[in-house]
């Protein structure tokens, strides 16, 4: 007697073989000189904040936004070259207290969780069609810093903003070697119910601020 699992079997093999489609033609898209336009309209569009700010500005430009949210305790990362110019910058005047990220997450849980209200990462790059950053932790500047802080502020080198995530992954080689948790960020973290109401922060940050760092901004 032939087993219901022999039928099936029986009946996938005699089915006609079918080809392959083709794939439609393709072409990323190509921004020229609006590249940074496209960016930061895709970027606001998911209710991010975007500064575009010189290089040597942009301690200043982001105390001044940190305070007028009323932020008092910031994490940072002191051994990358933008928590060493954060740190340099804030080490005088009114500005919010520095936290550094420098111990283990055990250590630093409640910090995380209870102490900090903003966190200052850097992106890898970013990506103009989709309004993304692109984040690549390391043992300096490790995932939580991104995801746990209310406030999650940003740098992105306007050089590296490319047009789309295909020329981003062949640029920067990601087939080569990539962390264990690259992560693409296109706004502050939102989450929808049954009734489709957009609600932010419930898995990560409120706000999300993106600091455009270029030489002419």
């Amino acid at each position: 007697m032939t087993s219901a699992r022999d039928r099936i079997l029986v009946r996938l093999k005699s089915a006609p073989r079918r080809t392959m489609p083709e794939r439609p033609d393709w072409a990323a898209p190509r921004y020229g000189e609006g590249r940074v336009t496209q960016f930061r309209a895709m970027l606001e569009a998911a209710h991010a904040d975007v500064c575009e700010v010189a290089r040597a500005d942009w301690p200043e430009r982001l105390r001044v936004i940190l305070a007028n949210k009323g932020v008092s305790r910031v994490l940072f990362a002191p051994a990358t070259a933008t928590g060493r110019q954060l740190a340099e910058a804030w080490a005088a005047g009114d500005a919010p207290k520095l936290v550094p990220y420098d111990r283990s997450i055990e250590e630093m849980k409640a910090v995380l969780v209870h102490e900090v209200q903003a966190s200052v990462t850097t992106a890898r790059s970013g990506i103009a069609q989709t309004g993304s950053l692109v984040l690549w932790p390391t043992p300096d500047e490790p995932r939580l810093m991104s995801l746990l802080p209310p406030i999650h502020v940003v740098l992105v080198d306007k050089g590296n903003i490319r047009d789309s995530l295909a020329e981003t992954m062949q640029v920067e080689g990601w087939a080569g070697s990539m962390p264990t948790n690259a992560v693409l960020v296109s706004g502050p973290s939102k989450t929808a119910d049954i009734e489709q109401t957009l609600a932010y922060g419930v898995h990560g940050p409120k706000e999300l601020i993106v600091l455009v760092i270029g030489d002419d901004a």
